[in-house]
């Protein structure tokens, strides 16, 4: 009986697709990993470790490059949460336009005050005007599931969207309202949204995306919601730009000691997927990719490796972890071919420097025949189904 290790609380939703696997936080040498917020950077792996499950899109958690040199294949659960996202981003959107949270605390301020509240909130409540969302333009950059949900729904608001993806798929295309307007850089998004939403991935290039010099490209009076990563933004730029008014509001998901209690900074404690529903969607789509990688081989949403799934065919099924070089798939199949193996299936697909081969044989795997692919210059793992 394999056994997955539990590292975190995570939904029981899950514990009936581990039927007949030892999962639990005590389980020994693992075959996969269920993980939410845990740091993985100093987790000993064993040798069976074959794949982690992040029950959520991040996985700054996780050493993802090194994992990918060892075979571990690195699984995520993208737009698992993203409707619990959507809904905070449009919370948000009112927040950023009308000084709700502002009234409220002042209001708390006329505790004690008795029959005169009334009078005093009337007298008071000019100071807190705001404005409507309907009829602004909403920048929406990353049109990921989060990113496409977020503009539709802001449509339906009655809002104009402008959005910004150089890595739009033909299917989220497909599911964007027609009428939201898609730019080719983000530089027309600052220029036409009285309301910017970010939904990209912390990577080198998009570290510090909000800056001073990107800032200046906005229109005066900006709302921008960060729901992503914290370092996406420059915090002291992003300070200066409410202490101008450039920015009107900065919402974000990722409160740090500098922006909290500065004017016009709103900092929400990391509630972007904290609902039953987004961790019971989460962890049942970690555990059915977690399964399936290891029942069957099938890769479904990886950062570390390329998709590659296959009903199967023949008799046996090899799975390979390779170096993305040239000529592998021709020494895979020359390997099985040579000891009169028939191929039944072969697919083999590349992701940055990695890549993946499922190899339906109608044969035996033998374990000289795994050695023998094993031991090809670039090939990480080997094992047979």
């Amino acid at each position: 009986m394999a056994s997955i290790l539990k590292l975190n609380a995570i939904s029981p939703l899950a514990d009936r697709i581990f039927e007949g696997y030892d999962y639990s936080e005590n389980a020994a040498d693992p075959a996969g990993i269920m993980v939410r917020s845990a740091a993985m950077a100093e987790y000993k792996t064993g040798d069976n470790l074959l794949a982690v499950a992040r029950a959520g899109a991040g996985t700054n958690n996780i050493p993802v490059a090194e994992y990918a040199k060892k075979g571990i294949v690195v699984f995520n659960t993208p737009g698992a949460n993203a409707n619990a996202v959507k809904e905070l981003v449009v919370c948000e959107l009112f927040l950023g336009g009308r000084k709700i949270i502002d009234a409220i605390d002042w209001v708390k301020t006329l505790k004690g005050e008795g029959e005169n509240v009334g009078k005093l909130v009337e007298k008071g409540k000019g100071k807190f005007a705001g404005r409507e969302i309907a009829g602004k333009t909403l920048g929406v950059i990353g049109l990921g599931a989060i990113g496409i949900m977020v503009a539709n729904a802001a449509k339906n608001l009655g809002m104009k969207v402008v959005g910004c993806d150089p890595f739009l798929s033909t299917h989220n295309a497909l599911m964007l309202d027609p009428s939201v307007e898609v730019v080719q850089t983000n530089g027309e998004v600052f220029k036409a949204a009285d309301f910017i939403t970010v939904h990209v991935p912390l990577t080198p290039d998009t570290k510090g995306m909000f800056n001073k010099d990107t800032i200046a490209q906005c229109k005066d009076g900006v709302v921008i919601i960060n729901n992503s990563r914290g370092e996406l933004v420059g915090t002291a730029d992003m300070i200066s730009a409410l202490g101008s008014g450039k920015v009107a509001r900065y919402i974000t998901d990722f409160p740090s000691a500098e922006l909290i209690g500065v004017e016009g900074a709103i900092c929400v404690p990391h509630l972007g997927a904290s609902t039953p529903e987004a961790e019971d969607n989460c962890a049942v789509m970690a555990a059915r990719q977690l399964v399936d990688y290891i029942e069957n081989g099938n890769i479904t949403n990886s950062v570390n490796y390329p998709a590659v799934s296959a009903a199967r065919e023949g008799s046996a099924r090899i799975c390979v972890c390779h170096m993305n070089v040239a000529n592998m798939i021709a020494r895979l199949a020359g390997a099985v071919s040579k000891r009169g193996i028939n191929i039944a299936n072969l697919l083999d697909k590349g992701k940055g420097d990695y890549a993946y081969a499922i190899i339906d044989i109608d044969g035996e795997a033998d374990g000289e025949l795994l050695k023998e692919l094993e031991a090809i210059d670039g090939v990480i793992r080997v094992r047979a189904l």
